[in-house]
């Protein structure tokens, strides 16, 4: 099995958990008188299998990521936590950059001359441009691992 087929199926044990959990939570409890929707400890049961399952496929993903080699950019799990920080580092950026253009408050004019004029304490045009830069770096970075997943065998 392919990386990017375990990770699929990763996804998808993780959403059938939560839709569990929901079920469950649903039928847990029940007017007297009354049946349950459904059986609750047969939802529960059926949710820890898919944990079970769910554990065994996260270790053997987390054991493959950590033995792919990506060359310059090191192993797999060296891979995601960068993308991981290009991430917070973009969002950044572009937060303080629409924070410093006065982005969301229509700007830093003023309507009245009694108004304080609302000055940027940060270079606006730069920070996009970083920002840009690092967008680019998490992209190429990004189908660096999308290959890798694709091409890697899962580790048993």
């Amino acid at each position: 099995m392919k990386l990017a087929e375990a990770l699929a199926e990763r996804a998808a044990a993780v959403r059938r958990v939560e839709q569990l959990r929901s079920r469950v939570e649903a039928s847990a409890r029940y007017q007297e008188g009354e049946t349950p929707a459904e059986d609750a400890a047969r939802l529960l049961a059926e949710a820890d299998e898919v944990l079970d399952t769910l554990e065994t496929l996260i270790r053997r993903i987390n054991r493959t990521n950590a033995t792919v080699e990506l060359g310059p950019d090191g192993t797999l799990t060296d891979a995601l936590a960068r993308r991981d920080v290009l991430r917070l580092r973009h969002a950044t950026l572009t937060a303080a950059a629409d924070a410093a253009s006065g982005g969301g408050r229509g700007g830093y004019g003023r309507q009245l001359r009694s108004e304080l004029l609302m000055l940027s304490a940060l270079p606006v045009a730069e920070l996009r441009e970083r920002a840009d830069l690092v967008a680019r770096d998490l992209r190429q970075l990004d189908v660096r691992i999308q290959r890798a997943n694709w091409e890697a065998e899962l580790i048993p």
